[in-house]
């Protein structure tokens, strides 16, 4: 899908000013809480060792990454800004970090500010990836992605696993950016009938992703949802709404023979030494005027990559 003409560039950074602080203040990301087994045969690519951190065993061949701002390694504008955004190789998520640990070539297509819809049409509302509120521009209309392509990230991703038959690994984090908008532009903030009603539309995205992967993509390999961690364990409110969105989530997972990453499990265990604080904790981003971004650390990053180790080592125990 051929994209829309770009503006200049002054223009494109003052749109993705206003885009990108919507990003920077918002207040909770989403995750699933546990981790779901999704039924299916038997892994025949499994390595025989362990992995360099102790725990799965080596995956080896290619790892496409999907979705938004968290494996895409997303620094906000107070602390990196265009300067750093110039470079995609500035910014480094958990996929990186899992590249580190395994013999695989990592492509990483996450895009800041993408939502369940616009992964799949990229002309569907995002937060600030392919289009923002009130504007048709993003983020990738401006600076460089991790890797580059035309059209969706699901065309991008069924393209790249026709081509791609050696690929062993596809992580999955997606569904923040949706509960974002939601909070923006319900009268209730996404506190009342409207949270059910996105985390529906998210499940059934979630759905058309997986099955798009598995049929169109022709793809047998792992599937990992990793999911989301509460940027405070402490509120009980925002991190029950992220725990009922993760139980959506995995349900689908188990659908497709994907399985979910307790990411949120990982960060509250590194955060329990805070009381639950993730910001105190140093697992997300330090603002220099107080308080932390949303998006994390590398020692966050560090905790999802663990929680993506841990179910390849589970899910190789299993069978």
């Amino acid at each position: 899908m051929p994209r829309r003409a770009r503006l200049s560039t002054r223009r494109r950074l003052t749109v993705l000013g206003s885009t990108l602080c919507a990003l920077a203040t918002a207040t909770a990301l989403v995750a699933p809480a546990a981790t779901a087994h999704g039924p299916g045969g038997h892994d025949r690519d499994h390595d025989s060792h362990g992995g360099s951190h102790g725990q799965g065993p080596k995956v080896k061949g290619d790892y496409l990454a999907l979705s938004d701002s968290v494996p895409f390694g997303y620094q906000p504008a107070e602390v990196a800004g265009p300067p750093v955004w110039a470079d995609a190789d500035n910014l480094v998520g958990y996929p990186e970090l899992l590249g580190e640990r395994h013999p695989v070539t990592v492509t990483n297509a996450a895009c800041p500010g993408e939502t369940s819809g616009s992964l799949i049409d990229v002309t569907a509302q995002s937060n600030g990836c392919s289009n923002s509120l009130g504007s048709e521009f993003g983020y990738r209309d401006a600076f460089p992605l991790h890797t580059a392509y035309d059209g969706s990230q699901l065309d991008f991703a069924v393209d790249f696993l026709r081509t791609h038959r050696q690929t062993r690994l596809v992580t999955l984090t997606v569904g923040a950016n949706d509960l974002f908008l939601c909070q923006r532009t319900t009268a209730d903030q996404c506190t009342g009938a409207s949270f059910p009603a996105v985390v529906g539309q998210v499940s059934s995205n979630v759905d058309t992703i997986l099955r798009t992967l598995r049929t169109q993509g022709h793809y047998h390999g792992r599937v990992v949802l990793v999911s989301y961690y509460s940027t405070d364990y402490r509120d009980p409110f925002a991190t029950g709404s992220i725990q009922a969105l993760n139980g959506a989530l995995a349900t689908v997972a188990d659908r497709y023979r994907a399985v979910v990453a307790d990411g949120f499990g990982a960060v509250a265990a590194g955060a329990s030494s805070s009381g639950g604080d993730t910001c105190a904790a140093g697992l997300i981003i330090a603002l220099p005027g107080g308080g932390c971004n949303v998006h994390p650390t590398r020692a966050g990053h560090a905790l999802l990559a663990d929680a993506v180790d841990a179910v390849v080592r589970v899910r190789r125990g299993h069978h």
